[in-house]
């Protein structure tokens, strides 16, 4: 029993040794050990079937489910997932471990695992958690996507994913609801009528303050010549 104490407390202190002396490389491009990838996908995938035992999943087919889905998908989740008709992009060839891609034609899994890492995350992944910027209902409408993404060809995708006008946006463009005039179009055309407004006020301040001026000048000279010495009176 000394021994196994003795063997645990000697480990532990080279374990911090090596950690302190930085030995450990975190970078992204510098792989696991097998044995390390393993217990980490086990680890992970045993946390996730726990959690999400208990969800039920709603009607996944659902067409305005899977549309919702498709678009909130195009503008979430393309850069690291890929979709068809998108092959690589640089954050899903930098990240580690590397994403899922789920139109591959051999993806498959539980649709209460996928609802509920989009929900919640994962740890030291790059994955975020998309709750609660979003609904359950809308998490759902992207796992109901992905039950039929790896049977949607890239014309298919990109009209299914065609954003519907249902306000729900993710971009940081200004929402242009005047018609054809462009919001840089209205914004100009507003500040130069005001710039227009305020350099007529301001001409008409000036004209007035310019005649207020003379007024009082011209009031003032009688006073000024009786105040010079000469007395007119008889």
């Amino acid at each position: 029993m000394k021994t196994i104490v003795v063997a645990a407390i000697a480990g532990l202190l080279l374990g911090t040794l090596l950690i302190w002396l930085g030995v450990y490389n975190v970078a992204a491009n510098d792989k696991h050990l097998s044995i390390t990838e393993n217990l980490l996908e086990v680890v992970r995938e045993r946390s996730i079937e726990t959690r999400s035992a208990d969800l039920k999943a709603p009607d996944l087919n659902n067409s305005k489910l899977i549309k919702e889905g498709a678009e909130h998908y195009a503008e979430m989740c393309t850069e690291c997932h890929l979709a068809p008709g998108i092959s690589d992009t640089e954050l899903h060839t930098g990240l580690y471990p590397q994403p899922p891609v789920f139109s591959d034609s051999d993806y498959d899994e539980k649709p209460e695992k996928q609802f509920w890492v989009i929900k919640n995350g994962l740890k030291m992944t790059g994955m975020p958690a998309w709750y609660p910027a979003h609904t359950d209902e809308q998490i759902w409408g992207m796992v109901a996507f992905l039950q039929v993404a790896n049977t949607l060809s890239e014309k298919d995708y990109n009209e299914l994913s065609k954003p519907s006008g249902d306000g729900h946006n993710h971009s940081h463009e200004p929402n242009n609801s005047h018609g054809n005039k462009t919001y840089s179009e209205e914004t100009v055309s507003e500040q130069q009528s005001s710039h227009n407004d305020d350099r007529h006020s301001h001409d008409s301040n000036e004209r007035a303050s310019s005649q207020a001026e003379l007024k009082t000048e011209s009031q003032a000279e009688p006073q000024a010549h009786n105040d010079d010495g000469h007395s007119h009176s008889h």
